[in-house]
């Protein structure tokens, strides 16, 4: 797979869950600087506002995909769970453009209006 930071994808052992089958997961303690860009734009920056954003992103571009998705997202991490392959690659091919480049996620971040989103 190519490369997906600032994402990992990992793959679960026998889930009982089939929607649970892969997580993509962003450790955001180790992301500083994502924080740091968030809060520059009025965002909280953790799991949650990561959450909206990618909500909207996939709304805006693929929003089937979001019947793929589980988000269970925390203070100090984004968690989405995938319950295909398919979903990862969709995933990564509409959210890791603007995740991926500090410079568009700040054009992005700069042109959303915080008082959309609660985070």
């Amino acid at each position: 797979m190519t490369p997906t930071y600032p994402f990992r994808i990992a793959t679960a052992k026998a889930p009982a869950d089939p929607a649970r089958q892969y997580a993509i997961v962003a450790e955001l303690w180790q992301l500083d600087t994502y924080t740091t860009l968030f809060e520059d734009y009025g965002y909280g920056g953790d799991g949650l506002s990561w959450r909206e954003h990618i909500e909207t992103i996939i709304e805006e571009y693929q929003p089937g995909l979001l019947d793929h998705l589980e988000f269970a997202e925390r203070d100090d991490a984004f968690v989405a769970y995938a319950d295909s392959l398919t979903a990862i690659h969709q995933f990564m091919h509409w959210v890791l453009p603007y995740f991926g480049d500090l410079g568009k996620l700040r054009k992005y971040l700069s042109q959303a209006d915080p008082s959309d989103f609660f985070a």
